[in-house]
C-alpha cells in the first residue's frame, strides 16, 4: 500500500455513515444500472441512486436496512440527483454487489462507529 492509499483517522472521521431503511425503490428510466431509492436516514428521507439494477429488483430493496454515506456532495446521474451512497461489497465490473446491511435491526439514522 502506498502512502497515497492511507487516510488519517481525522479524514475518515469526516464521513457521516449511518444506517438507512429503503422505503421506496423504482427503476431509473433509460438506465440499465441505476435504481432510484428513497432512504430514511433517521428523521429525513434522501433520494439515493444505487447502481445495482443488473442484480436486484427494486421491490427486493424496499425495507432493507443498509449502510449509507450521507455527507457526500450530491451528484447528478441519469438526470436525477443522488444525495448519498448506499455501500456494497464486491463492486468489480462483473461482480454482483452485495449491499452492506446490519445483523440486527437498528433504527434508521443510527451512526456507524
Amino acid at each position: 500500500m502506498s502512502s497515497g492509499d492511507v487516510v488519517s483517522f481525522e479524514e475518515f472521521s469526516k464521513l457521516d455513515i449511518r444506517i438507512g431503511r429503503i422505503v421506496k425503490a423504482e427503476p431509473v428510466p433509460g438506465s440499465r444500472k441505476l435504481i432510484k431509492t428513497i432512504v430514511d436516514i433517521g428523521g429525513e428521507e434522501r433520494q439515493i441512486l444505487v447502481g445495482v439494477a443488473k442484480w436486484y429488483k427494486p421491490e427486493d430493496l424496499v425495507g432493507k436496512l443498509v449502510v449509507v454515506v450521507v455527507n457526500l456532495k450530491p451528484k447528478v446521474m441519469a438526470g436525477l440527483v443522488s444525495q448519498g451512497m448506499v455501500l456494497a461489497a464486491g463492486c468489480g465490473e462483473n461482480e454482483k454487489p452485495v449491499l452492506l446491511t446490519v445483523e440486527e435491526p437498528v433504527p434508521p439514522g443510527s451512526k456507524v462507529c
